[in-house]
């Protein structure tokens, strides 16, 4: 069993993955085998500090141990689960743990700037360990499902879609507008070398053009009811591909997990640097009036 340690108190995902992992609280069709939380710190937040103490006592009604400070964690765990909301601090909190040969899960966004992103997977890669990052929503059934089967053949396009709420800490599509970005990618794959932004307060339209020919855009949405999906242009026509929520932590996890067992990411670290590159482009663009602008990675 592979023991794991969680870092920063600020997002409802400690409590849910630990629940899955430790399997409490929640039905036996949610767990998760082969890794368990055995140790944790709360940290610190200036994007929602106010959850640390609730989610503090959830993880003690879980009887794990927690400790003041993240250093303190090293040397009793296997793997870590960065958790921080706020993708600027990532690096520094996924350092100490790299820099002790300690694989990484960075949650999103793996960071707000690719300068930070390259920092992280140099890193890694220098000590030899594997550090993941992805948004759930990568791994919601009905979407690798779709993603697998050839039936549709070449997806030559996408419009995504999800909430893209901002975060003054993580601007643009870093907060939850991550979401649909990580749907276009795994519809399309990397390879997006341009991107332009429409911005407005209520909406975020985002198109990338990939180094093939092929286009397809981010929907970000900031009011009105909204959903997660995404239509795919194919080779055999328009399809919609409804995206649902109940299980993407769950499969999350089963790919975390075995970053820990196998000791290699389920997904390239080059395609999360590009994604980070994505959204900074993005963002540049929104704020140039919606001039092209390159995808760095």
């Amino acid at each position: 069993m592979l023991k794991l340690g969680i870092l920063d108190f600020d997002t409802s995902h400690v409590v849910e993955f630990t629940r899955r992992l430790n399997h409490v609280g929640i039905a036996e069709s949610q767990w998760v085998e082969g890794a368990k939380v055995v140790i944790g710190c709360p940290g610190e937040s200036k994007i929602m500090p106010e959850r640390i103490p609730g989610y503090v006592a959830e993880l003690k009604k879980m009887n794990v141990p927690l400790v003041d400070k993240p250093e303190e964690m090293i040397g009793k765990v296997d793997g870590m689960l960065i958790e921080s909301q706020e993708g600027t601090v990532h690096w520094d909190r996924a350092r100490p743990f790299l820099e002790a040969g300690i694989p990484c899960f960075v949650d999103k966004p793996f960071t707000c700037g690719v300068d930070h992103a390259r920092k992280i997977v140099d890193l890694a890669a220098k000590k030899k360990v594997p550090v993941f990052s992805s948004s759930s929503l990568r791994y919601a059934p009905e979407l690798v499902q779709y993603v697998a089967d050839e039936k549709h053949m070449k997806i030559l396009g996408a419009l995504a879609y999800g909430p893209a709420s901002e975060h003054e800490r993580n601007p643009g599509l870093y907060h939850y507008g991550i979401h649909a970005v990580e749907i276009l990618y795994t519809l399309m794959g990397p390879g997006c070398e341009r991107v332009t932004c429409t911005y407005d307060k209520n909406v975020e339209m985002t198109t990338g053009h990939w180094s093939d020919g092929r286009i397809a855009s981010i929907r970000g949405i900031r009011s009105g009811k909204s959903s997660y999906g995404a239509l795919a242009f194919t080779e055999q026509g328009v399809q919609p591909v409804p995206i649902g929520t109940a299980f993407i932590y769950r499969e999350l996890l089963k790919k975390i997990v075995e970053m820990f067992s196998t000791g290699k990411s389920p997904l390239d670290p080059s395609v999360t640097v590009e994604i980070v590159g994505f959204i900074e482009a993005a963002r540049k663009s929104a704020m140039n009036h919606g001039a092209g602008e390159k995808v760095p990675n």
